[in-house]
C-alpha cells in the first residue's frame, strides 16, 4: 500500500471517529422518540434541518414560525410527548414564543428549540445578526429554559428539556442552540456516551389515601353532585377510568370544549346541553383536569347561582388548589392515579346521584336540544351559523373518528354547544387564552400525528392569522378540510364608519371575499358554499377525497353578536361624545 493511500485511509478512519452539534443534537431527538420537527428554515438551522431530514426525522417547514410552534404545542398534548418547534434566532424566536406561552398556559408539553447569536457579542451587546438575549426573554413564557454551549451537554440539555415538559403539569420549555454549537466537533464515542435516554419522564404521581377518602365522604354527601372534565382529563389518557368513575357515580357531567368526547356528547349522563343549570343548581362539584378560571366565570358569580357548593378538585399541581374558591377536597396526584383511587375506594356499592337530580337535569337538556334543533335544519341563503353548523354537526357524527379543529368567536362559540364528539381528543381548539390563529398548525399537526381526516371550521378572522399555511397543507398533501365561515368581518360584517369617510369600519373584511380561491392556487380544491346542502355536499366530498379542501362558506353579514358569548368582556363606554 503506496503512503498517499494509507494517508487517505487514516484521515478517512479519523473522521468516522468525530461528530459534531448537528448530529449529536439529531441523535439525541431520535434516542428518545422524538421523530417530527415542526419549524421555518434559516439562519443558523437550515443546514440542521435537511440532515435531520437525511436522518430520517419528519421536517415541517411552516411559512410562520407562530403556526409551527401551534402545530407543535397540539402535537405534544394527542402524544403526550413534547412537541417539537424548530426556529431561526431573534424574530423567528419571538414568533414561536407566542405558541410557546399558549402551550405553557394551556399544560401542552413542547419544546421550543431556536438558535441564537454568539454569547460573546450578545452579552457585550456588540451588535451581532439578530442579537438577542432569547433565553432571559423566554423565561417568563414557560416551565423552563436551558442554553447548550457545549456539545458534550446536547445530551443532558435535551434531557432536561424533556423532563420538565412532560413532569407534573406539562408545558412549554425552551432551548436556546448559539450557532457556534451545532458545527462543535468531538470524538463520535464520547459524543455517543454523552447522550442521554429519558426515563420515566412523567412519572404516576399517587394521591394522599386522606385525600382520596375526603374527598369521597364530600361527594357522599352531595344532593345535586356535578362532574367537570377539563382538557386536562382528555389529556391523561386515563379514558377508561373516567368513564367507570362518571358511570359508577351516576353523576351528570359537564364537558369543557376540549375534553368534549371523553365521554360522547350524547351520553346519557352528559349534561352540556344543560350547563347553566347544572352549575347554577349543583351543590357538590368535582373538577377532574379542569380549572375555575375565567371559562368557568372563576366558579363564583352569577353563573354559579346561589346554591352554597363544596369543590373537589383533581389537579397535579398542589398550587391550583383554592386560586378562586375554596377547595374542600383537593386531591393531587396525576388524573389516572387518582381516578383509579377514586374508584377503588367507592367499591361495589356505591349510592348513585339522586334520581330526582338526575332527571331535572335530563329533562333541561331534552328540553334545550329540542328548542335548538329548528335552527340546525334551515337551508338559509345565505347561510346563519345554525344551518351551517347543523350540517358539520351531522358529519361529525357519521364521522366520529375524524379530528375537529374549531376557532373563531362566534364560530367557536356556537360550534362548541352545537357539534357532539363521540371520542376523546378529537376536537381541539383554541384552549385557555381563547387566542386566534391556532387553526392551519393544528390541522398540520392533527393530520401528521394522528393520520385522521382533519375538519377545521374557521372564523374568516381567525383564519386570516394563519391562513397562508393552506401552502403548507398543500404541499404537504394532508387530509384536511377548511370551511371558513365568511361573513365579511370580525363578528359580524355589517359595521359602517360613523365618519362617512373612505375607511371602512374596524372589523369589516372586504366584502365577498373568495377564501376558497386562495386553495385553488396551491393546488387544493376550493369550493364556494351558499347553502347549508352545498355546504354538506362539498365536505362530504373533501372528506371523502382525503384532498386539501377549502370552503368558502358564505355567511349572512348580519350573522353573529359582538364577540360571540364572551361580549361582555368587552368594555362599554359610558358616556356620549359631547356635541
Amino acid at each position: 500500500m503506496s503512503a498517499v493511500v494509507q494517508s487517505i485511509d487514516t484521515h478517512a478512519a479519523a473522521e468516522q471517529e468525530l461528530t459534531d452539534g448537528f448530529h449529536l443534537i439529531i441523535d439525541a431527538l431520535k434516542l428518545n422518540g422524538l421523530n417530527t420537527i415542526y419549524g421555518v428554515p434559516g439562519i443558523p438551522i437550515t443546514d440542521f434541518g435537511r440532515m435531520a431530514q437525511a436522518e430520517g426525522i419528519r421536517v415541517l417547514s411552516f411559512r410562520h414560525e407562530q403556526a409551527a410552534g401551534y402545530a407543535a404545542s397540539i402535537a405534544g398534548y394527542l402524544t403526550k410527548k413534547p412537541g417539537v418547534c424548530l426556529t431561526v434566532s431573534a424574530p423567528g424566536f419571538l414568533n414561536g414564543l407566542t405558541a410557546l406561552a399558549h402551550a405553557t398556559t394551556n399544560c401542552f408539553p413542547m419544546i421550543l428549540i431556536s438558535g441564537s447569536s454568539e454569547r460573546e457579542i450578545v452579552d457585550l451587546q456588540q451588535g451581532d445578526y439578530e442579537e438577542m438575549d432569547q433565553l432571559a426573554i423566554a423565561k417568563p413564557l414557560c416551565k423552563a429554559a436551558f442554553r447548550v454551549l457545549h456539545a458534550a451537554d446536547i445530551g443532558i440539555g435535551l434531557a432536561r428539556a424533556i423532563r420538565a415538559a412532560v413532569s407534573g403539569r406539562p408545558g412549554g420549555v425552551y432551548l436556546d442552540l448559539p450557532a457556534k454549537l451545532f458545527g462543535q466537533v468531538m470524538n463520535a464515542e464520547a459524543g455517543k456516551k454523552s447522550l442521554v435516554k429519558v426515563i420515566d419522564a412523567a412519572p404516576a404521581q399517587i394521591p394522599a389515601p386522606d385525600s382520596i377518602k375526603r374527598a369521597l365522604d364530600v361527594l357522599k354527601s352531595a344532593k345535586k353532585p356535578l362532574i367537570i372534565l377539563g382538557k386536562g382529563a382528555a389529556y391523561a389518557q386515563a379514558d377508561d377510568a373516567v368513564k367507570a368513575l362518571v358511570e359508577t357515580s351516576g353523576i351528570p357531567f359537564l364537558p369543557m370544549s376540549m375534553a368534549k368526547g371523553l365521554l360522547p356528547d350524547t351520553h346519557p349522563q352528559c349534561a352540556g346541553a344543560a350547563r347553566s343549570t347544572v352549575l347554577k343548581d349543583s351543590d357538590v362539584v368535582m373538577l377532574i383536569g379542569a380549572r375555575l378560571n375565567w371559562l368557568l366565570s372563576h366558579g363564583k358569580g352569577k353563573a354559579w347561582g346561589s346554591a352554597p357548593k363544596k369543590f373537589i378538585q383533581i389537579d397535579i399541581e398542589p398550587k391550583e388548589m383554592d386560586s378562586n374558591v375554596e377547595i374542600v377536597a383537593p386531591v393531587v396526584g396525576d388524573i389516572g392515579s387518582c381516578v383509579t383511587a377514586l374508584l377503588d375506594g367507592m367499591g361495589k356499592s356505591w349510592q348513585k346521584a339522586s334520581s330526582d337530580w338526575t332527571s331535572a337535569v335530563t329533562t333541561k337538556r331534552d328540553e334545550n336540544i329540542a328548542k335548538m334543533a329548528p335552527k340546525l335544519m334551515n337551508n338559509n341563503s345565505p347561510m346563519d351559523y345554525h344551518g351551517a353548523l347543523g350540517v358539520l354537526r351531522t358529519i361529525i357524527a357519521e364521522r366520529p373518528d375524524a379530528m375537529l379543529v374549531n376557532e373563531g368567536a362566534n364560530t367557536l362559540d356556537l360550534a362548541r354547544g352545537i357539534v357532539d364528539m363521540y371520542q376523546p381528543r378529537k376536537r381541539i381548539d383554541v384552549g385557555t387564552w381563547g387566542i386566534m390563529g391556532i387553526g392551519m398548525g393544528y390541522c398540520i399537526a392533527a393530520a401528521v400525528e394522528t393520520g385522521k381526516p382533519v375538519l377545521a371550521i374557521e372564523g374568516d378572522s381567525a383564519f386570516g392569522f394563519s391562513g397562508m399555511e393552506v401552502e403548507t397543507i398543500c404541499r404537504y398533501n394532508l387530509p384536511v378540510c377548511i370551511v371558513v365561515f365568511n361573513n365579511d368581518g370580525i363578528y359580524r360584517g355589517t359595521d359602517v364608519n360613523p365618519t362617512g369617510g373612505p375607511d371602512v369600519a374596524p372589523t369589516v373584511f372586504v366584502k365577498g371575499s373568495r377564501y376558497d380561491k386562495m386553495m385553488e392556487a396551491f393546488g387544493g380544491v376550493g369550493v364556494n358554499a351558499t347553502s347549508p346542502d352545498e355546504l354538506k355536499r362539498a365536505v362530504n366530498a373533501a372528506m371523502d377525497s382525503g384532498k386539501p379542501t377549502l370552503i368558502n362558506a358564505v355567511i349572512d353579514p348580519a350573522a353573529g353578536s359582538e364577540s360571540g358569548r364572551i361580549g361582555n368582556l368587552n368594555p362599554q363606554s359610558v358616556l356620549s361624545k359631547k356635541k
